[in-house]
């Protein structure tokens, strides 16, 4: 057990940061722009029989950019963090359910009931085992988690490839229409930039079927990972297409406007459909602010805290008893420098956290084994890491997916016991 203590999307100027969000089809079959069913190798198409409710269900919710964990997450107890920011850093007494070392930023408020209720747990000093600033390499590493290995496969390919259905469903993309690093593998994973994207073309004009007809005898017989995807693709949006129609009702709690607050929106909606989802990745971005972070009542950085915690806690209250089954783990590819820049903004950095919410977690609490904000205590004036970021991901698939083999999904790595989940 590892030591405890109880907006608007904004582009990143970085040159490799609108790479790293690139296209990795490899093989992939798209059926209009913004969906598109992957896989390389796919023998046949899944039919209704294979699809089954999964008793548990992830969200990987990516922070893209490189999320600040010291502005989410505030050591106020370490006397070198308002030292190192003496523009931008959160007063203690601004902070929510501190503790003697940390405290939550205060645009997390709409989380306060999950947090007391021992379903929010955030663990600190966490990332990669070694320090990479750029956006492309650090995403890559983040979301192969195999660090050395050759093969283009990530770590919820290889995790869905553990589960017993055969179905593109089980793992999702939504928000964007290509796979992630994460998704990319040989296991046929979907991904949407809506769920309105589960159509073919002309839905509605009484040209579906016709489409259909002649997309299903064009790639009938073909062999190949097209011909495979292009009958999954079709497979897919014929039992599903009922989700492409606008929801009959609002949520319960509104949704922020933003790419959050509609991506997690969709995502309630496909799991309550109870179609066979396990992994839903789900990306929120940009947190890489070079300038400007601003202080906690106001500016860029409570922005994107508030939009982010205010699609969350309506994700939750959306799911209703579903809510007893879905875990939301957040990532992201770096942290950021301890002290300000000359812009009151925060350059690329090593250490991060993590936030564990939902089913399974043991929450209501801080984890850490704190290196400290020292400047003997840092790595190249970066927050040291103490965990690394495997570590939280194999508990929560120990914790939602106990079936799966954890050293598949990670291999060649021996978790620590964090001690965030159940």
């Amino acid at each position: 057990m590892i030591g405890m203590t109880s907006s608007d999307h904004v582009d990143c100027g970085c040159s490799d940061f609108s790479r790293s969000r690139r296209t990795l089809l490899g093989g992939a079959a798209a059926l209009g722009a913004s969906l598109t069913v992957h896989g390389w190798s796919r023998p046949g198409v899944a039919s209704a029989a294979t699809v089954g409710e999964h008793d548990s269900v992830v969200v990987v919710l990516s922070l893209r950019g490189g999320s600040d964990g010291l502005s989410l997450v505030v050591p106020h107890g370490d006397p070198a963090y308002s030292a190192a920011r003496p523009r931008i850093a959160i007063p203690p007494e601004q902070l929510l359910v501190a503790d003697p070392m940390f405290g939550l930023h205060p645009g997390f408020a709409p989380l306060l009931p999950l947090w007391r209720s021992g379903n929010f747990a955030a663990v600190h000093a966490v990332g990669l085992p070694m320090p990479n600033r750029s956006h492309f390499q650090a995403m890559e590493l983040i979301e192969d988690a195999n660090p050395g290995s050759a093969e283009r496969r990530g770590w919820i390919n290889r995790l869905i490839g553990g589960l017993a259905g055969d179905d593109p469903v089980e793992g999702v993309q939504l928000g964007v229409g290509s796979v992630s690093t994460a998704l990319f593998g040989p296991e046929a994973s979907l991904a949407l930039s809506s769920l309105s994207s589960l159509e073919l073309p002309g839905q509605g004009t009484g040209l579906e079927a016709a489409t259909r007809s002649s997309l299903a005898q064009t790639w009938l017989v073909e062999d190949g990972p097209l011909g495979s995807g292009a009958r999954t693709a079709l497979d897919v949006t014929s039992r599903l297409s009922y989700l492409a129609a606008p929801p009959t009702s609002p949520p319960p709690t509104p949704y922020p406007r933003g790419e959050i607050g509609t991506s997690l929106s969709e995502c309630a909606r496909l799991i309550r459909a109870q179609v066979g989802a396990a992994v839903v990745s789900v990306e929120h971005g940009s947190w890489d602010m070079h300038t400007s972070v601003g202080l906690a009542p106001a500016g860029r950085m409570r922005a994107m805290v508030d939009e982010l915690a205010g699609a969350i806690a309506a994700f939750f209250t959306d799911l209703g008893e579903l809510a007893d089954s879905v875990t939301l783990v957040t990532i992201s590819e770096f942290g950021r420098r301890v002290a300000e820049n000359g812009t009151s903004g925060l350059d690329h950095g090593y250490g991060n956290c993590m936030l564990t919410i939902g089913a399974g977690v043991r929450g209501g609490r801080y984890v850490a084994e704190w290196p400290g904000l020292g400047q003997a205590q840092l790595i190249d004036d970066d927050l040291a890491v103490t965990v690394d970021y495997r570590s939280v991901l194999s508990e929560v698939v120990r914790a939602r997916f106990p079936a799966v083999s954890r050293p598949t999904v990670f291999p060649g790595f021996v978790a620590e016991d964090v001690g965030v989940m159940l």
